[in-house]
């Protein structure tokens, strides 16, 4: 190969590179909540098929909410549901927020949804329930939690029941305090995101307590009991946060497919002429964007989290 030729094919490499680093934006701001989409209808699913098994009451003005001495009812200890399958929906009237929760805070299951800190107490039971959610992208489910005011009610539906929390306060700290999840001696709920927006610096950390709860008929044995998280597993759990669950094989190879396929569709432009040419590079180009989006969907777990 000449010394043009080589500068030719650096260029278009370059060119490459530029390209898919701008459609990268793009698919954060919106290919991400296809993902997230899918995901939530396969978690409602699935949790519609739970509750019709099992059903939840509902609070409503006729039916007050359970209590047990003037404070509201808590839900008997359960074990962690299998991480990446339901565990409820989270609902915020104040940010206009309405989605399922998964359990695991890894980057797969946060691609999902909102995520349950696993080794913390399932909502609506004694104790921190905590739940982390990205900022930003994947649907965006805390992007507003900075509007919070104390107060505003956050419900949260399990196969448990109904709970119904106030929130009390929010704070910012470091991405590493896990003392925002530490156990509680009353019940509470915390939910993190990252701060700022577009930012893994800091964390945003709101904390609820629980006021008004109504169990489903179907409730656990209060007498079980459910060994959670050692502090140092929590620490483990909490890192997941920082974004790093992904594996470099797939990245590579769907990286290799965005490549050899521009390569392919540079060959079919210089060899083929007039209609075919088009048709060829149309359908092309298509495949082509399929196959970035994969791409992208394998990276995006490499990178730090943008909650």
């Amino acid at each position: 190969m000449t010394v043009t030729g080589v500068r030719i094919a650096v260029g278009k490499l370059l060119l490459l590179t530029g390209v898919v680093l701008l459609l990268f934006i793009p698919y954060l701001l919106w290919g991400t909540d296809i993902v997230a989409a899918q995901s939530q209808a396969t978690l409602r699913s699935e949790l519609a098929r739970t509750l019709t098994s099992r059903p939840v009451a509902h609070p409503s003005s006729t039916s007050p909410p359970a209590t047990f001495g003037g404070s509201p009812a808590l839900a008997p200890p359960l074990a962690d549901p299998p991480v990446g399958t339901a565990v409820g929906t989270i609902h915020i009237p104040a940010i206009g927020l309405s989605m399922a929760v998964v359990e695991g805070t890894g980057s797969a299951e946060l691609r999902m949804g909102p995520g349950h800190y696993t080794g913390t107490p399932l909502p609506g039971e004694a104790g921190n329930s905590a739940i982390a959610g990205h900022r930003t992208t994947y649907l965006r489910p805390f992007y507003s939690l900075n509007a919070l005011r104390p107060g505003d009610r956050i419900i949260v539906t399990t196969v448990q029941g109904t709970f119904t929390y106030r929130m009390t306060s929010s704070l910012v700290v470091s991405p590493d305090d896990v003392a925002v999840v530490a156990p509680s001696s009353f019940p509470e709920l915390t939910l993190t995101t990252c701060n700022p927006r577009w930012s893994a610096t800091q964390r945003l950390v709101v904390h609820a307590r629980l006021a008004a709860s109504t169990l489903s008929s179907g409730a656990t044995d209060p007498s079980a009991t459910v060994e959670r998280l050692t502090p140092a597993a929590r620490r483990r759990d909490a890192a997941a946060l920082s974004g790093h669950g992904g594996h470099w094989p797939p990245a590579l190879a769907w990286g290799a497919g965005v490549l050899l396929l521009a390569v392919a569709l540079d060959v079919v432009r210089r060899r083929l002429a007039g209609g075919p040419r088009v048709a060829v590079m149309v359908v092309g180009a298509l495949a082509w964007l399929g196959v970035l989006f994969f791409f992208f969907g394998a990276v995006g777990p490499l990178l730090p989290a943008s909650f």
